[in-house]
């Protein structure tokens, strides 16, 4: 008689929280920054109750004292659209204090004449993070350095074993353990036109040798016009930013060209270091069957145009330096 052995492993789950910027919680669950809200609140309190203590009834140093604590707790405690009170509060005060329009200048606006008068802020130059896109795709960065963008593709996790989940999860774990830069993963979700798929399923249906494959092939190109028209299709596109730093040089006395050249040889430098990066990221995502590229100029470009204005068509067609630049004159 025998008897069978079943081995069952547990599903994996890890608890990861949804910011993974979240800092430590220092002291009965506060971070560092509330535990010094709450603590200079309290010295404020204390200074108020010393100061106003002798001179005042006790009703008003309480409704005095109120207020002030009601505002240090909730300016610590509590939070809007997942920040940090304070936080809000002041990136609310640098954006009424800031100009709301911008312009494409080298350098500031120039003010208005003084003949006229003009109401409000004057326009404040754009400043975008990237400077320019190198022919290798690496993008120079307006701080002064490099970045390169690894389009990644993604992997149905749910459906794997606990034993395959968790030998993904484990190489993906060596992967991000090996990093010594900042790298910043965005998952984008993008709509899907599927006209094109059904239109090429349609062309090639009567080509096929069965009657049969041909119908299923028109059914199935239907079906995938019908499915577009009906649903908002979304897919996911992920994006592997990593970034490299300029290596800084000691202060020497040198040339205007020398320094330009110095600084022309730390940022092909860092580029070099920046692609072979972005090179081992595509191996590593290649082991867990994960397709990946690494962008050059122009698929880099298209994605940046795409960030920053998603949806909407293209309003400027950049030419390649190799392309022929001709001007068409309309009668």
């Amino acid at each position: 008689m025998s008897t069978r052995h079943q081995h069952t492993e547990a599903p994996m789950s890890v608890k990861i929280p949804a910011d993974v910027d979240q800092p430590d919680k220092i002291l009965y669950g506060l971070t560092a920054r509330q535990l010094a809200i709450l603590v200079g609140t309290a010295a404020l309190c204390l200074w108020l109750l010393l100061t106003l203590g002798p001179l005042v009834p006790i009703p008003v140093l309480v409704g005095v004292l109120v207020p002030v604590v009601a505002a240090g707790v909730v300016l610590a405690v509590a939070r809007h659209d997942g920040m940090n009170l304070d936080r809000y509060a002041l990136a609310a005060l640098r954006h009424l204090r800031r100009t709301k329009e911008r312009v494409t200048a080298a350098g500031p606006a120039q003010p208005p004449p003084a003949w006229c008068r003009m109401r409000g802020r004057l326009p404040e130059p754009l400043r975008l993070p990237v400077r320019a896109v190198r022919q290798d795709g690496v993008l120079e960065l307006a701080s002064g350095g490099v970045a390169v963008i690894v389009r990644a593709g993604t992997l149905t996790f749910g459906l794997r074993t606990p034993g395959e989940q968790a030998g993904l999860v484990a190489v993906f774990g060596r992967w991000l353990n090996s990093l010594d830069t900042p790298v910043q993963l965005l998952v984008q979700a993008r709509p899907v036109d599927l006209t094109g798929l059904a239109d090429h399923i349609t062309q090639h249906a009567s080509a096929l040798p069965d009657p049969a494959l041909e119908q299923a092939a028109s059914e199935h190109a239907a079906f995938l016009a019908d499915l577009g028209v009906e649903h908002d299709l979304l897919m996911r596109q992920v994006l592997i930013v990593i970034t490299g730093h300029v290596p800084s040089s000691p202060p020497a006395p040198a040339l205007p060209w020398r320094q330009r050249k110095r600084h022309r040889v730390g940022r092909d430098t860092a580029a070099a270091v920046a692609l072979r990066r972005a090179a081992e990221a595509e191996q590593a995502l290649a082991a867990l069957a994960i397709p990946a590229e690494v962008l050059d100029a122009a698929s880099a470009t298209a994605v940046m145009t795409e960030s920053l204005s998603p949806g909407e068509p293209r309003l400027v067609d950049n030419a390649a330096p190799d392309d022929v630049i001709t001007h068409r004159q309309e009668d």
